[in-house]
């Protein structure tokens, strides 16, 4: 479990194992750089929780975890966003180590979904729809004045209904002050995000003209100067004319 003093790799908490008297471990949903995230039970209720455990070398002073819990607290009218429910500490083999409780969110990452698509890609139609759902959540978040920073396939939970899709996004954490520069990175992110979804380099070049025309190619100039902001892509996109 460590590998040195203060150290901890990983937590395997088992099923069935208590947390903090409160939550039951149902499963482990992953691992990243910053801890351990699991599938909960609330003990009296049975509400279905996730939470998330740093590691402590990753959350020194639980600078990360107030952080974490703070941003998504300010950005919880955020539709896109999961919500926060409280701040625990619990203790594993000595070590005082946070426990963050949120939403839990059905779905699977957008990475997965797309694995599972014919050809392992979306049509562009249905690329749109997912395009204008990230765009429409991203939205709301650069209105509060923050940003995501992070935004890739691997950290959107996609739960589709119909034509269109219900996304959420995981992992808001950054530490810089926001920046015009900062959002702007977010709708390029958002725009390569819909690039990998119909097929990437491999069928950029047999593509309609309407998603080369959001592409541009990728190139970052070429994309601000078309889309400054999410609302501008939104817009765009709402009132775009087909071929």
């Amino acid at each position: 479990m460590a590998t040195r003093k203060n150290v901890i790799t990983h937590f395997d908490f088992e099923p069935g194992q208590l947390l903090a008297g409160k939550y039951e471990v149902v499963s482990r949903l992953g691992t990243g750089w910053e801890g351990e995230v699991y599938l909960i039970q609330e003990l009296r209720t049975g509400i279905e929780r996730a939470g998330k455990v740093f590691f402590p070398q990753r959350n020194q002073r639980d600078r990360a975890a107030l952080f974490y819990a703070k941003k998504l607290h300010k950005l919880r009218h955020c539709p896109i966003l999961i919500q926060y429910h409280g701040h625990e500490t619990i203790r594993v083999r000595g070590h005082a180590i946070t426990l963050l409780v949120s939403d839990y969110v059905e779905g699977e990452l957008l990475s997965e979904f797309l694995k599972r698509q014919p050809f392992r890609r979306l049509t562009v139609f249905e690329g749109l729809h997912l395009l204008h759902d990230l765009v429409e959540g991203v939205e709301t978040i650069h209105h509060t004045g923050e940003y995501h920073g992070d935004l890739h396939a691997g950290n959107i939970i996609l739960r589709r209904q119909g034509l269109s899709f219900d996304c959420k996004v995981i992992d808001v954490f950054q530490w810089r002050a926001p920046k015009q520069e900062n959002m702007q990175d977010d709708v390029v992110d958002l725009i390569k995000i819909f690039y990998e979804a119909i097929g990437g380099a491999r069928r950029y070049p047999k593509q309609p003209p309407v998603a080369k025309e959001i592409v541009r190619g990728l190139k970052r100039s070429l994309i601000l100067d078309r889309f400054r902001t999410a609302s501008h892509l939104r817009e765009w996109l709402e009132t775009m004319e087909w071929d």
